[in-house]
C-alpha cells in the first residue's frame, strides 16, 4: 500500500510538467505555418502591385488610343483636303485646256482679249492651287508623322501591357 500514495504523489507532480511542455514539432509546425502566411502574404502584396500597375498601363493605353484616333483622324482631314486641291487643279487644267483652242478662231479683238484675261486667270489660279496642294502634302507629312508617334507609344504602352499579362500569369500558375 505503501506504493499507492507514492505512486499517486510522482503521478501529481509530473502531470502538469507534460502539459505544459510542447513537443518539438508542435513548434516547427507553427514556424512552417507561419513562413506560409508570411510567403502568401508578400505574394498578395506582389500581385496587387502588379494589378494596380496594369489598371495604370491599361488607363493610359485608352488615352493614347484617344489620341491615335484623333491623329488619325487629323491624317484623313488632311488627305481629303490635299485630294481636294488635286481635283480642283485637274479641272482648272481642263478649263485652261479646252480654252486655250478657243483662242485661235476668235476673231473679235474685244472677246479674244476677255478670253485670253480668263485663261490667265484660270493659270493663276492653276498656281495657287499647286501651291494650295503642295502645302496640303507638308501638313499630311506631319500629320503622318504625329500618327505614327502616337501609334508608337501606343505600341510601348500595348508592350507593358504583354509583360504585366505575364507577370501575374507567372504569379497565378504557382
Amino acid at each position: 500500500m505503501r506504493r499507492a500514495p507514492a505512486f499517486l504523489f510522482t503521478w501529481l507532480l509530473l502531470t502538469p510538467a507534460a502539459f505544459c511542455q510542447t513537443s518539438p514539432t508542435d513548434t516547427q509546425i507553427n514556424q512552417a505555418l507561419l513562413n506560409e502566411i508570411r510567403l502568401l502574404r508578400q505574394d498578395l502584396r506582389t500581385t496587387a502591385v502588379t494589378i494596380q500597375r496594369a489598371q495604370i498601363v491599361m488607363y493610359r493605353l485608352q488615352a493614347q488610343a484617344q489620341l491615335v484616333s484623333r491623329a488619325t483622324q487629323r491624317v484623313d482631314e488632311a488627305r481629303n483636303r490635299c485630294d481636294i486641291a488635286q481635283q480642283e487643279q485637274r479641272r482648272l487644267t481642263i478649263l485652261v485646256e479646252q480654252t486655250e483652242p478657243k483662242l485661235l478662231n476668235i476673231q473679235d479683238p474685244k472677246e479674244k482679249r476677255n478670253l485670253e484675261d480668263a485663261v490667265a486667270q484660270l493659270k493663276g489660279n492653276i498656281a495657287r492651287s499647286s501651291s494650295d496642294e503642295q502645302n496640303c502634302r507638308s501638313r499630311e507629312a506631319e500629320a503622318d508623322s504625329a500618327l505614327r508617334a502616337e501609334q508608337a507609344k501606343m505600341d510601348g504602352l500595348q508592350d507593358q501591357l504583354d509583360k504585366l499579362d505575364k507577370t501575374l500569369a507567372s504569379i497565378g500558375g504557382q
